[in-house]
């Protein structure tokens, strides 16, 4: 269904349109804790989107267990986010060997798959059968007792080929895997193959100038067009200036001395950001396993970044903690005052978006008429969704009565909501007078 911000009420596609703004002086919430990434994988299936679970066994997926250095920014995502939509950038070259009238391949290309091997020996018990095992390094990850070429059955690491009688081999090696190139065109096949997916964030775990140009871009489309509120999360990019945009400075340490820098704590922020809930910020949270900043900075360092719209962690008593959690949005107007900049505010207004825009496709565009009747069943509905957010601390001071209108449009088949919501944010300063008497 269509979305996005209206200026004029003269939109063709049916759908829900909404428009934020602050004051002039400056159903039921849907889930969140999805994130997004698209990385270069030396095993995996290419050009894909992964749905990835917290907890999920990704070896044969991904050709590593989740604590393996190669998947460092799964991980880190995932130590937040429920969910984990990844796309493998490069589709590789897959690695293969034939011994005699048999061809194993890897299941995909990679450098992964230079680790597997084959083995084919006769079976003890059937000696006109052979056992044919498949081992990734010293492990064995398939084995099956067959006659023939025929009767091999595709595994999770191998699929077979050709025909005829099987020899015996100690250890026949594949070899030829590589990861291949990646392109700035491949980011651009993620992006779109990722749009029909529902996310809260997208990290890109990349320096590239121009990739960054894009990713924000493509959160601004979507934010202002398509009605789809999301954020991408970018190394050293306030230039952004949007609050689509998180930017991250810089990055932690881990307890096993892993530095992590700016770019791959995007994975993190990303993870976090998707995972927190509309009544919580990250400001002061922890990042998890992590046990100082990198690099460090000083305080003023620490402002300049802040009035900048930058996303940084500093060291708190042998953590690495979120400074603030803030978007990229520096200039502020009338009617989209400062507090646009505050992520958690904004993870309010964007649930507000999605979550109506999601009721209404649902229960009532197109099945209620457009009546006084109707468009109270509309309210009634929007009520509901708002007092519920004011009960968990998203918004307050909401007053049924007064902060929402719904009216006859400018056509018949459009109806135009008013609604005014003052989000609730975290204390974040405390400023204390002591009187000594």
């Amino acid at each position: 269904m269509a979305g996005g911000t209206f200026t004029i009420q003269n939109k063709v596609r049916p759908g829900a349109y909404f428009n934020f703004a602050s004051s002039s002086s400056l159903g039921t919430l849907g889930d969140r804790g999805i994130a997004t990434m698209a990385l270069a994988m030396s095993w995996g299936p290419a050009k894909q989107v992964l749905e990835i679970h917290a907890g999920d066994n990704v070896k044969a997926l991904l050709g590593y267990d989740v604590t393996d250095s190669k998947l460092v920014l799964v991980k880190e995502a995932l130590k937040r986010a429920g969910t984990l939509l990844l796309y493998c950038l490069n589709s590789g070259t897959k690695a293969a060997v034939t011994v005699d009238g048999l061809t194993a391949t890897a299941k995909h290309g990679g450098e992964r798959g230079n680790q597997l091997k084959v083995t084919i020996q006769p079976n003890v018990d059937t000696p006109s059968k052979f056992d044919v095992t498949t081992l990734l390094g010293s492990e064995v990850v398939d084995k099956q007792i067959v006659g023939t070429i025929a009767e091999l059955a595709a595994n999770a690491w191998i699929d077979w080929s050709g025909e005829g009688d099987l020899t015996a081999t100690a250890g026949a090696a594949l070899t030829g895997g590589a990861d291949g190139t990646v392109t700035n065109a491949d980011h651009v096949d993620y992006l779109t193959a990722i749009e029909v997916y529902d996310f809260q964030t997208m990290a890109l775990p990349s320096s590239d100038a121009a990739l960054k140009a894009t990713y924000a871009a493509f959160a601004k489309r979507l934010r202002d067009d398509e009605g789809k509120k999301i954020q991408v999360v970018l190394a050293n990019y306030p230039t952004a200036d949007y609050e689509g945009v998180i930017s991250v400075k810089n990055g932690v340490v881990l307890s096993d001395g892993t530095h992590l820098d700016a770019v791959s704590a995007t994975a993190w922020v990303a993870g976090a950001a998707a995972a927190a809930q509309v009544n919580e910020t990250l400001t002061y949270q922890a990042y998890d396993d992590a046990v100082d900043a990198n690099p460090r900075y000083t305080n003023s360092q620490i402002e300049t970044a802040l009035k900048s719209g930058e996303f940084l962690f500093t060291h708190n008593n042998g953590k690495a903690i979120v400074e603030q959690d803030i978007n990229a949005l520096t200039s502020f107007t009338v009617t989209k005052g400062t507090v646009f900049a505050k992520n958690r505010v904004l993870r309010v207004l964007d649930a507000i978006n999605n979550d109506l825009k999601r009721i209404f496709e649902r229960f009532y565009i197109g099945k209620l008429d457009n009546n006084s009747d109707g468009r109270n069943l509309l309210k009634n509905e929007y009520v509901k969704y708002l007092e519920s957010l004011q009960e968990i601390g998203a918004v307050q001071n909401f007053n049924s009565q007064t902060d929402i209108v719904i009216g006859q449009g400018e056509s018949a088949d459009s109806v135009l909501v008013e609604v005014s919501v003052q989000p609730v944010d975290a204390i974040e300063k405390i400023y204390t007078k002591v009187q000594v008497n």
